[in-house]
C-alpha cells in the first residue's frame, strides 16, 4: 500500500504577542545582518545596518548545519510585512513571511509564516518545524530585552 503524499505545499504559521512597539520590532526584522535572535539562521554576509529592500540577494548560514543558503528579499512593506525566499538545497524552496500588526490595547502581534515546496520539503520540514515555531517568540524576546547583536568581523562562506 503506497504511503500518502503530504499536502503540498507544507506550511505553518506561528504567532506571538509582544509589548514592544511595531517600530522596534520592524527595526529588528529589517536589519538582515542581525540574526543573533533567530533560531534557524546563524549569520549572514551583510554589513550591520543594511535594511531589507526588495530584490536584495544575500547569503546566510543555518544553525542546524553549516550549509550556505541564498536568500532573496521578495516584498517589503515597512512596519508591516517582510517576505523572503530561501534557496538552501536543490529540491526545496522556502518562503518566509513576517507580519507585524498593532492592536488597540497597545500590544503588537508578530506572525511568522513558512511554506516549503519541492521534493525535499518533507525532510527539511521535519528538521526545521520545531525551530520555526520559536522564531516569532525569539524575535519578541530579543526586542523586549534590547538584545545587542554580536559583531562578526569575518564571515567564511
Amino acid at each position: 500500500m503506497p504511503i500518502p503524499a503530504p499536502t503540498w505545499p507544507l506550511r505553518g504559521t506561528y504567532h506571538t504577542i509582544s509589548s514592544a512597539s511595531v517600530e522596534s520590532i520592524w527595526q529588528k526584522i529589517s536589519d538582515l545582518a542581525d540574526v543573533s535572535w533567530h533560531p534557524l539562521i546563524a549569520r549572514t554576509n551583510l554589513p550591520y545596518g543594511l535594511v531589507a529592500k526588495p530584490g536584495l540577494i544575500y547569503r546566510a548560514v543555518s544553525r542546524l548545519m553549516p550549509w550556505p543558503m541564498r536568500i532573496f528579499v521578495e516584498l517589503v512593506r515597512p512596519g508591516e510585512l517582510l517576505s523572503i525566499r530561501i534557496l538552501a538545497l536543490p529540491g526545496v524552496e522556502e518562503r518566509v513571511i513576517y507580519r507585524i500588526e498593532s492592536s488597540v490595547c497597545g500590544t503588537t502581534c508578530i506572525s511568522y509564516s513558512v511554506m516549503l515546496r519541492g521534493w525535499l520539503a518533507p525532510l527539511v520540514w521535519s528538521l526545521i518545524q520545531r525551530y520555526a515555531a520559536q522564531v516569532a517568540d525569539q524575535l519578541a524576546r530579543a526586542v523586549e530585552t534590547g538584545a545587542k547583536p554580536a559583531k562578526n568581523t569575518c564571515l567564511d562562506f
